[in-house]
């Protein structure tokens, strides 16, 4: 029986090729979610192991132990998000273009893309809407005083938290964004301007492929890469903010919390891909269909 190949192996894959390609990212990311569904039935697991409804005392001593022995799950789950950013800025490095506009996902998911990814700030309002949720599940527990230990019974302190993460990471996100659009303007600096009308120059006289042609190339690469370097950056930054607040918010939670938390998160994500990948396919064979723009061909009508 054979082994499907894991995240892990196409990162080593890549670092003895030396140049990662974005073909080897994707199969990379392929299997990165079917190890995120595996860690997700996990959680799943883990939640219904802790959360079985019982008040006895011996019943509440052993969700207790249990609930101490969430942690190396949810660092697991954790690490498996570093792995990924980890290897996101590896192959930013040969090609931040394809990353930022990434084929391996589907365009409902390109939508609501923010530099690459999901927006950070998008992790307090999943926290938000997943704890009014359970709250209002669980409400007539909560009105008895029985304490339900999900995200319906975050505590004074941790909401506390909870703003001060929100605020200070769409601070960071506002710095960020304002960063790429002054990165944005200088597509129109006068170097682009000039060197853009150097080439067309050429194109109409013809000098494309001769040594002027040549010499026009190596100035366009040359004029470009600081412009994929600073999106490069940027990409990292934006990673990094996420990455950030993702543990911001795991750091904040009891470990069952966290596996609740981080259930919602994995259910969101690889429910938003799988609706986009139908979503594309049906535009696909929408397009394709007899006419070539999705119409059918309608039998003439007698007049």
């Amino acid at each position: 029986m054979s082994v499907a190949p894991s995240s892990a192996s196409f990162m080593a894959q890549a670092t003895r090729n030396g140049t990662p390609e974005l073909e080897t990212f994707h199969k990379f990311f392929e299997c990165w979610l079917v190890e995120q569904d595996q860690h997700l039935q996990q959680l799943i697991s883990a939640s219904k192991n802790n959360d079985d409804g019982s008040t006895s005392e011996s019943t509440q001593q052993q969700r207790s132990e249990n609930r101490r022995g969430l942690r190396p799950l949810i660092n697991q789950v954790v690490q498996h998000y570093e792995q990924y950013y980890r290897a996101k800025s590896r192959w930013a490095k040969e090609d931040v273009l394809g990353m930022l506009s990434p084929t391996w996902r589907s365009t409902l998911e390109d939508a609501f893309l923010w530099i690459g990814g999901w927006r950070p700030s998008m992790a307090i309002h999943l926290l938000y809407s997943k704890s009014g949720l359970q709250l209002e599940a669980k409400l007539a527990e909560l009105i008895r005083g029985l304490s339900t230990g999900d995200l319906a019974d975050l505590s004074p302190s941790q909401l506390i938290q909870v703003d001060e993460l929100q605020r200070s990471t769409i601070r960071e996100e506002k710095e960020i964004t304002e960063k790429l659009a002054k990165h944005q303007e200088t597509v129109a600096d006068s170097s682009m301007v000039e060197l853009s009308h150097v080439v067309s120059e050429l194109l109409r006289s013809g000098s494309s492929g001769n040594p002027a042609g040549d010499e026009a190339d190596e100035r366009v690469e040359s004029t470009l890469a600081p412009k994929e370097e600073g999106l490069e950056d940027l990409l990292n930054m934006a990673d990094d903010l996420r990455l950030r607040t993702l543990k911001g918010v795991v750091d904040i939670l009891t470990p069952i919390q966290a596996v609740h938390f981080l259930i919602a998160a994995a259910e969101l994500h690889l429910r938003l891909h799988e609706w986009g990948k139908k979503k594309d396919a049906m535009n696909n064979r929408y397009h394709h269909a007899p006419g070539g723009d999705g119409s059918t061909t309608q039998p003439n009508l007698p007049s």
